[in-house]
């Protein structure tokens, strides 16, 4: 499983990154200043590096548990990010609301719309990471079989 200061890494560059895409991306495409999509992004960011920190957690847990391993499958990567936004969108909807004075409807729209962008987003950068950052046992063994 990934170390403590791994996890960190992973948290804070997925959340910086996403940051840097979302804010003028959501600005143009909501017709709301840069400045309340980036307050908005940023309390959300904040928000969910400790959602990330501790599902991406609690999710190697439960794959170690039940699959002897961490490594994923695509199957198992649409899930844990489609799980990993799900819950999010339910702990931020109540936030976009109340700040941008819109209605929960409009905020599950936004809401919503974020949580497509950072689904797409999510497994991309997770696949990326794990290419980047293999853990030691998903190394190929001498003989040429992957761990």
């Amino acid at each position: 499983m990934r170390s403590t200061s791994d996890r960190i890494r992973h948290a804070i560059s997925f959340e910086v990154i996403g940051l840097a895409l979302i804010t003028p991306l959501g600005a143009f495409a909501f017709g709301m200043p840069i400045a309340d999509i980036g307050v908005v992004g940023v309390a959300s960011a904040t928000i969910a590096t400790g959602w990330n920190y501790l599902y991406n957690l609690g999710f190697d847990h439960v794959m170690q548990r039940m699959t002897g391993g961490t490594r994923k499958s695509f199957g198992i990567r649409v899930l844990h990010a489609a799980l990993f936004e799900g819950g999010l969108l339910v702990a931020l909807m109540p936030l976009i609301a109340w700040y941008l004075g819109v209605s929960l409807l409009q905020a599950f729209m936004m809401d919503v719309s974020f949580a497509l962008f950072y689904l797409v987003y999510a497994f991309v950068f997770n696949w990326a990471y794990d290419r980047i950052f293999p853990l030691p046992d998903w190394q190929t063994t001498p003989d040429g079989v992957r761990g």
